[in-house]
């Protein structure tokens, strides 16, 4: 038997023995569309008074979980040459507010941004995400039919540029888009349209040796219109199982499982965890260790050398009190090797009742 045989097995055996599982699906469709002209560069297009608001998955940021960022252009400051634009994020029910102070020649985020310390993270993978390709397509542009944009900086960087048309539909509308893709390991393609600031998805994967490549990050269009946009007020989200995290270098993934669902405080929960690598197979002979975190990730417990040896792990936990708390699960060592100057651990956000 192959060891993703043995995965399915052991996650089957973990979801009948423990958990209930439920799915949410949504998404009505908004019909758009935009004919497509030559040139293009972050922010061609943006226009006073309009907002767009993007999901966003980055491997770099809140451990690879999505989050929602809306971008609202509220007006442009001539003299400092920026665009002054409200932004707020959603992450796990939690906003974020703060104002963004983007250049006019690429929408990059300034210095002079007015934001708080918590929303530092989001800021960074805005730049990362969002407004990646200004290094590339800035004013006064890049023609949309050129064999090529430049080259990645990196050692024997790809090439990238535009590589073809498609239609994209997103839950903000169909959109006619121009392809811009690099290849290294795996093809990461950007959809742009040309009369919108920012392109409308993305799918690109980490540069790694090894295949399937990660994901580095995705995003796509899921709204878009004029006026000043609702800010939505901050509501708990209980997580539920299973709940999936990979390590930051995403050679790990690690799977929590619980029961009961509903974590009472001064009651015992029973704790499982599956360990795989980024193929999805099974990792034998863990080594982890958890700590348990109150919600300002003070340490109130810590347990180390506990034994994954078929690359799963149990543990039951009774925590002592209401409100959000934080599993941190740390791998030790894989098949009896350490993990040298490498730390491969992940923080799962819990509410305890």
């Amino acid at each position: 038997m192959n060891r993703r045989n043995s995965l399915n097995k052991i996650t089957v055996f973990f979801l009948i023995s423990i958990l209930g599982i439920s799915t949410l699906q949504f998404s009505p469709l908004i019909e758009s569309s935009f004919g497509q002209s030559e040139n293009w560069y972050v922010g061609k297009g943006v226009k006073e008074n309009t907002y767009y608001t993007f999901e966003i998955r980055d491997a770099a940021t809140n451990q690879g979980q999505p989050f929602t960022m809306t971008i609202y252009f509220k007006e442009y400051n001539s003299t400092g040459q920026y665009w002054i634009a409200p932004t707020f994020v959603v992450d796990s029910g939690k906003v974020i507010n703060g104002t963004l102070h983007l250049s006019s020649l690429d929408l990059t985020a300034l210095g002079s941004s007015q934001i708080p310390p918590e929303m530092n993270e989001y800021r960074g993978s805005y730049d990362t995400t969002l407004t990646w390709l200004s290094s590339f397509a800035h004013k006064p542009g890049q023609s949309l039919s050129a064999p090529a944009w430049g080259k990645i900086a990196s050692i024997g960087g790809p090439q990238i540029g535009p590589s073809g048309s498609a239609k994209v539909t997103t839950p903000a509308g169909t959109f006619d888009t121009t392809v811009i893709s690099y290849s290294k390991g795996a093809t990461s393609n950007i959809y742009v349209n040309s009369n919108t600031p920012f392109p409308i998805k993305a799918e690109t994967y980490a540069d790694v040796t090894y295949k399937p490549a990660p994901i580095q990050y995705t995003y796509q269009l899921i709204g878009t219109g004029t006026g000043q946009p609702p800010v939505p007020e901050s509501q708990i989200e209980i997580p539920v199982p299973p709940f999936n995290l990979k390590t930051p270098r995403g050679t790990y993934n690690i799977q929590l499982l619980w029961e009961p669902v509903e974590i009472k405080a001064d009651s015992s929960t029973n704790f499982g965890i599956i360990f795989t690598d980024a193929r999805n197979n099974i990792v034998e002979r863990v080594t982890y260790g958890y700590t348990v975190m109150d919600g300002n990730r003070t340490v109130i417990d810590e347990f180390k050398n506990q034994r994954a040896n078929e690359g799963t792990g149990q543990f039951s936990y009774t925590f002592d009190s209401p409100g959000p708390k934080y599993l941190q699960i740390t791998v030790e060592s894989v098949t009896g090797e350490t993990l040298g100057m490498f730390v491969e651990a992940v923080t799962f956000p819990l509410i305890v009742q």
